[in-house]
């Protein structure tokens, strides 16, 4: 790809990654301002924190396809690998939207969205993943974390090269936002699956 290419396809999945469904819903179904609930986060969990659970799961689909949308766009307008671009521009946009003075979601949801878009049998084994070990440890930060890490192994497998190296990438950036989970997880005071604070903790599936 030349230069100007893979600018203009990160600049595209940035300004779609960077739309904040979270604050636009929340707003429109009069909830006020999603920022000054809970964690502050405009992702799902947080909106889920309003007891809208319609809210929270529109939040959730709306979050997971502006990355999907991210990559076939430009896979279509461009090329595979300005769809890859654009991947990662979109879960950048929406960890820091510009709208937002760059404070934005975790990054799982649009994550998860982009590799639905990438692989569809790896998101499918990153759901099984992330399943298989919130039952058996009921941490659905933990789980989130689990699923993420394995991703960019399954799609080595699956398909190899710059796919894997974007997810790599990713599942570094998923890590560094969710570090105040790890802290928690390490020092034992994560609230599990079903516990009155797990809303405000869980990884998955938040933004």
């Amino acid at each position: 790809m030349e230069a100007s290419h893979i600018a203009i396809a990160l600049v595209a999945g940035y300004l779609l990654g960077s739309m904040p469904f979270g604050l636009i819903l929340t707003r429109l179904a009069g909830s006020g301002d999603i920022r000054s609930v809970g964690s502050g986060n405009i992702g799902a969990t947080n909106v889920l924190r309003t007891g809208r659970k319609g809210l929270a799961a529109a939040t959730l689909l709306g979050d997971m396809l502006k990355g999907t949308a991210a990559v076939l766009l430009l896979k279509w307008f461009a090329g595979a690998d300005a769809g890859l671009v654009a991947g990662l521009g979109a879960v950048l946009g929406h960890v820091f939207p510009v709208w937002l003075k760059f404070k934005g979601g975790k990054g799982v949801a649009t994550y998860v969205g982009v590799l639905l878009a990438v692989s569809w049998p790896t998101a499918l084994a990153f759901a099984a993943v992330w399943a298989a070990v919130a039952a058996l440890t009921r941490y659905s930060s933990l789980s989130g974390l689990v699923a993420s890490a394995a991703t960019p192994a399954v799609l080595w497998y699956l398909i190899g090269g710059k796919p894997a190296l974007l997810f790599a990438v990713l599942t570094v950036l998923v890590w560094a936002m969710h570090r105040a989970n790890i802290a928690r997880l390490i020092a034992g005071t994560e609230p599990p699956i079903g516990s009155k604070d797990s809303q405000a903790s869980a990884a998955t599936p938040k933004a």
